[in-house]
């Protein structure tokens, strides 16, 4: 199964109070794990909520397993293979775990009672929540809230399954058990990972692509961002701590005993003292493409 996505665009309201969220996306999305990166205000839900079949596009087209979501007959076929975790789900605190999934269940439609049971220790056990499945959701961490919103996400077994910034706010471990958890579940499907936490993406994901102002400025794997990074990442350390011009874009600051070490991306740092070039990783070449963008903004 793969999903094609040609020339789509999105845009709310009209006239003078139009907002365009998305700006003619060509894309293509086959099997295994996929990192859709962005800031906020990208576009990334808006995309999210289209192939979810929960918003229609204003033009362009959308195909999953070669059913198109701009039919009502491919939407039936796509939510069929559906599981969808939005960045917001509504649980019922006073509901347990397995009776928030039954609750769920019942809604996606699985009406045999030894099905439905089935299918929901199955969702718990892939989670991890088995033990935990009778105590009420109210006294849930974040962790276990979102574990929650997968395992309803995978009652039906889907095919594809789409999560929206599903570790935001969430601590570190709970962060690697949940990124752990989706390549698992990418072993035999798609699985759309939106976030702007780059971190995500590079511990996850074999092919990615980067959302900005609703238009598509990369598509590959990792490695192929990473790349463009090359030759533009440095180190400095500066003795008073004063902060590299603004030719240069600080990514991270460590205070040592006898200066401050800056990791700046820029074309050139050669004019400080000791300066490094060093090593690009994800969240580099992110820096570099965002800015290349950026500067493209701003010319046009």
């Amino acid at each position: 199964m793969d999903i094609q996505i040609t020339r789509l665009s999105k845009t709310y309201g009209a006239g003078a109070k139009a907002v365009p969220a998305l700006k003619g996306i060509d894309l293509a999305i086959g099997p295994g794990m996929f990192g859709l990166l962005g800031p906020n205000g990208a576009g990334k839900t808006t995309l999210m909520r289209i192939l979810a079949g929960l918003v229609n596009p204003t033009s362009g087209q959308v195909k999953v397993g070669g059913h198109d979501l701009g039919t009502e007959s491919g939407k039936v076929a796509v939510k069929a293979m559906l599981g969808y975790l939005p960045q917001e789900l509504g649980l019922y605190p006073d509901l347990t775990a397995r009776q928030f999934l039954d609750y769920m269940a019942i809604l996606k439609g699985l009406s045999d009672g030894a099905l439905r049971r089935g299918r929901i220790e199955e969702a718990l056990e892939t989670v991890g929540l088995t033990g935990e499945a009778s105590r009420p959701l109210k006294g849930f961490s974040g962790g276990m809230k979102r574990r929650v919103g997968i395992a309803q996400a995978l009652l039906n077994d889907p095919q594809l399954l789409i999560v929206d910034e599903p570790t935001a706010g969430l601590d570190p471990e709970e962060r690697i058990r949940f990124r752990n958890l989706l390549v698992d579940l990418a072993s035999d499907r798609i699985v759309i990972l939106s976030t702007h936490i780059v971190e995500d993406i590079s511990q996850t994901c074999r092919d990615m692509a980067v959302l900005d102002h609703g238009r598509l400025r990369f598509h590959g794997a990792p490695a192929e961002l990473i790349a463009r990074a090359r030759g533009v990442v440095w180190q400095i350390t500066t003795p008073n701590g004063s902060k590299p011009d603004h030719d240069l874009i600080v990514v991270s600051t460590l205070h040592l005993a006898d200066g401050v070490q800056y990791r700046v991306v820029g074309r050139d740092a050669s004019a400080y003292a000791g300066a490094q070039l060093v090593q690009p990783g994800l969240e580099d070449g992110y820096v570099w493409l965002m800015q290349g963008a950026e500067d493209a903004r701003r010319d046009a």
